[in-house]
């Protein structure tokens, strides 16, 4: 995996832990949003968050168990992607801050990271939301993944979440 993607309008590049302020505040800046769908931002964001979230990603970066990279546009932290090694595939995860929902942002990383996955071997990608996440499950629908099962979600959750992931699943073409 590369650590660094450009597309047109945002670019996707491998955490560092220089990152960290500038993800504190992002993702503080979007509490209500993020915290509202991700447990791990439902009782605040820290410098401390920040730190052990890269250097967890540093580590499982090394290993090949995630793949996690920033979002940025203009240079920007907008959000994050992430791809977590399944048995024979992948699934992809993602954030955006509030001022960066609808506008396509995280269709078009995942897009890049679905064709990428493929790329490098794996039989399907993956993506879960909550099943009253509507806006994360347009996503997936969008790029012609179909829902295959619904699952419970572990607790504790997000203070939006009902506690069912849908999952959608695309095969390698």
């Amino acid at each position: 995996m590369k650590e660094t993607y450009a597309e047109d309008g945002f670019t996707l590049t491998r955490w560092a832990f220089a990152d960290a302020p500038e993800l504190t505040a992002t993702v503080a800046g979007s509490l209500d949003h993020i915290g509202a769908w991700m447990i791990w931002a439902a009782d605040g964001y820290t410098a401390e968050d920040s730190a052990e979230f890269l250097e967890r990603s540093r580590k499982n970066w090394e290993t090949g168990e995630t793949h996690d990279f920033a979002i940025r546009v203009g240079g920007s932290i907008a959000g994050a992607v992430g791809i977590m090694a399944r048995d024979g595939g992948v699934e992809i995860g993602y954030w955006l801050a509030r001022e960066h929902t609808g506008h396509g942002l995280i269709t078009r990383a995942v897009r890049l990271l679905t064709a990428e996955a493929f790329r490098l071997g794996a039989g399907y990608v993956e993506i879960k939301h909550d099943e009253r996440n509507v806006r994360s499950g347009a996503v997936p629908a969008r790029l012609g993944f179909t829902k295959v099962r619904e699952e419970p979600v572990e607790q504790p959750l997000a203070p939006a979440c009902a506690g069912t992931n849908h999952v959608w699943r695309k095969e390698k073409p």
